[in-house]
């Protein structure tokens, strides 16, 4: 695996190169077979390698071209396995949707804004579960780092968002009236995007990252205090 990592990462492989024959790549690695094989599984996996069987000219291992679900995966197991403190997630998520707010104010135009409106009328429904609320909750800053037209930020925050589903399902529920939170919630999505519509950079940062303190402290995640 070292050895595949290496050449992707100096160039000799590429997103969309066609590896070798298990044979003649087992050769030119100095491996056997089943270790290379091992290896390929696991790059598999992680979405690194997409294998397509059969026998013909478009059969074998493939460097895939666009991001897989390796990633989300990964992170998904290290937050459920405690690897990361919730100080850790905080302050990640504020470094990542401030800088998303700053850009999407910039740049986000009139599709966007509609999109990001639509997502707010649907967390509306007076009958909405809290897991649709939190699947509309994540779309709405899944959307926005979209916006920014930064793919790798949008993949990000897509990624980190749905790593801590269990987390902010599991907050909701510990409340008597989870509905009175998610009030609060939609009056502050409201006011980033209106931020965001302005093209308010300095308030659309302001906003995301109160709306986001106040909701740890409320639940006294993170060692949020304010």
């Amino acid at each position: 695996m070292q050895q595949i990592e290496d050449r992707i990462l100096d160039g000799r492989l590429k997103a969309g190169d066609r590896l070798p024959s298990e044979r003649d790549f087992a050769v030119s690695l100095g491996v056997s077979r089943p270790s290379l094989r091992e290896a390929l599984r696991v790059l598999e996996a992680l979405g690194i390698v997409e294998i397509r069987l059969g026998g013909g000219p478009e059969s074998g291992a493939v460097l895939v071209g666009t991001p897989g679900p390796g990633f989300l995966n990964l992170l998904k197991l290290q937050l459920a396995l405690g690897h990361f403190s919730q100080a850790n997630v905080l302050e990640t998520r504020l470094a990542l949707e401030t800088w998303s707010c700053q850009e999407a104010a910039r740049s986000a135009d009139e599709e966007d804004v509609n999109a990001l409106s639509t997502i707010l009328d649907q967390m509306d429904d007076p009958v909405i579960t809290t897991g649709e609320f939190n699947r509309l909750d994540t779309a709405f800053h899944v959307r926005i780092a979209e916006s920014t037209g930064n793919a790798l930020l949008a993949h990000l925050m897509g990624s980190l968002r749905l790593a801590i589903t269990r987390q902010m399902i599991e907050a909701y529920a510990a409340l008597p009236d989870w509905k009175e939170t998610a009030k609060t919630v939609r009056r502050e999505h409201r006011e980033i995007l209106a931020a965001i519509a302005d093209r308010d950079v300095p308030l659309a940062v302001q906003r995301v990252r109160e709306h986001i303190t106040s909701f740890y402290a409320q639940f006294n995640l993170g060692g949020a205090n304010s």
